[in-house]
């Protein structure tokens, strides 16, 4: 059996030692054993002291030492779902046509963060129109389409960014 030609489920890089459970700090070296367990690998990250303290008679496929880094903070949400959404729904009840390219935008962002689903596009008598649905509510949002031209983009860029900030608490 060639080990390399599997897809091997191997977990994540602990925070804490196997053996000890005590947190790894940030810069400390420690050591990632991998051991054969049936068709697959399983993994231990050891602390310095634990690794000394280790039964070596019993040999991992293989190990390496390494230092612990912490993983990074998760990033920021560069939007707020709920205040898009909720300028959005402001800026369609407020039916003003002014409006139409910021709630294309928000729309747009909406639906990259799953938030909505386009359903379709229909024609309208005011031109055609993005039909989405809310993915948890169900909540049906009719928003016009518009044909940004690159010219137009950064002006209706900062006006949606200006728009999310007032809203920012």
């Amino acid at each position: 059996m060639n080990p390399l030609a599997n897809d091997w489920p191997i977990k994540h890089r602990a925070d804490a030692c196997a053996r000890t459970q005590r947190a790894f700090a940030p810069g400390e070296q420690f050591y990632t054993l991998l051991f054969r367990e049936g068709d697959g690998f399983r993994r231990e990250d050891l602390s310095e002291e634990a690794w000394t303290q280790r039964n070596e008679n019993i040999r991992p496929f293989s190990f390496w030492k390494t230092r612990y880094e912490p993983p990074p903070a998760e990033p920021p949400e560069p939007l707020a779902k709920e205040a898009a959404e909720d300028i959005l729904r402001r800026l369609l009840a407020e039916g003003n046509a002014a409006n139409a390219n910021a709630c294309y935008v928000l729309a747009v962002m909406l639906e990259r963060k799953r938030v909505l689903k386009q359903i379709k596009s229909e024609q309208n008598e005011g031109g055609p129109v993005l039909i989405y649905e809310h993915a948890k509510s169900g909540d049906v949002f009719i928003v016009p389409e518009v044909r940004l031209r690159l010219d137009e983009l950064e002006h209706v860029q900062n006006e949606v960014s200006q728009l999310l900030r007032n809203a920012a608490p």
